[in-house]
């Protein structure tokens, strides 16, 4: 039975470290959740780290930096691991070969800088699809467009056997409010239509080990035990924790406030039900992160 908590504090003090996920639980894409912020800032207070783990296809460079235009200050947390750092890796090692044809938006420009962690970079050509050896999707270019329209590119792509590589696992976010298609949606469709995708973001592996890389180099190590997930994904960041065999807190009031009752008052029958249906459970449950 998940236990829903009101504060992080009623648990701060059996953990070490939190991984904490940004959209939907610090921030909402226009701005911070200042009880969010509050709660972080505690939990680093009592002598705990806070590593961010996020599906953003950017490098933490620039999650930083919005971050701080969004109201989240440097004091909530010490350390970004991204899925955008994650998947950089695996291009500029030639995962989906030299040259690729590029889903996603102009502010995505910096993906295609190559990480200092990787020695002897593949040189990576943007290229249209007939000359492609493969994909990389970093976002849609509407956020707002039915996945579906990339149908004919994708079925091109399958027939070629090229492997689409997926900068953010995702499937939506909630902007403000406002629902948008993530490039997860994106790979969906294409493994539904046959193709490969390969993921580096929440709920794959990588970006957990990039998550521990970042927790490693503040200090001593905590055991498994002492590392707390915090995220309201019920595929993502819960799938996530499972898969690492690490202890969860599931937001309820972000992407499936509508199924589990507002923040103020998530209802703890449909919370189970809704765990269920997803062959999920987490340790923790708490309508926001506060």
């Amino acid at each position: 039975m998940t236990r829903l908590i009101e504060s992080l504090d009623e648990i701060a003090g059996r953990y070490d470290a939190a991984f904490v996920d940004l959209w939907g639980c610090v921030h909402d894409g226009v701005r911070a959740f200042p009880e969010a912020v509050a709660a972080l800032r505690r939990f680093r207070e009592g002598g705990r780290a806070v590593v961010l783990v996020t599906n953003a296809p950017r490098p933490r460079e620039e999650v930083a930096a919005q971050l701080a235009a969004l109201g989240v200050p440097p004091e909530a947390w010490d350390a970004i691991a991204t899925s955008g750092d994650s998947a950089r890796t695996a291009l500029f090692r030639g995962v989906v070969g030299r040259t690729v044809f590029h889903i996603g938006e102009p502010q995505d420009e910096a993906f295609f800088t190559p990480p200092a962690v990787v020695s002897d970079p593949v040189a990576i050509e943007r290229v249209p699809l007939a000359q492609a050896e493969g994909l990389v999707v970093t976002g849609p270019e509407d956020r707002h467009a039915d996945p579906a329209v990339w149908r004919p590119v994708f079925l091109a792509a399958k027939t070629r056997g090229l492997k689409l590589l997926c900068a953010n696992p995702d499937v939506v976010v909630d902007r403000g409010g406002r629902r948008e298609w993530c490039a997860g949606a994106l790979a969906a469709l294409y493994t539904e239509m046959g193709g490969e995708s390969l993921y580096f973001g929440k709920p794959h592996p990588p970006i957990y080990d990039l998550a521990r890389r970042r927790l490693a180099a503040l200090g001593p190590m905590p055991e498994d035990a002492g590392i707390l997930c915090i995220g309201d994904g019920i595929a993502t960041d819960i799938a996530g924790a499972l898969g690492e065999g690490l202890d969860a807190v599931f937001v309820t009031g972000g992407l499936a406030a509508a199924e589990i009752g507002p923040p103020e008052a998530p209802d703890p029958a449909r919370l189970e039900a809704f765990l269920g249906r997803h062959q999920m459970s987490a340790s923790f449950a708490m309508g926001r992160l506060r």
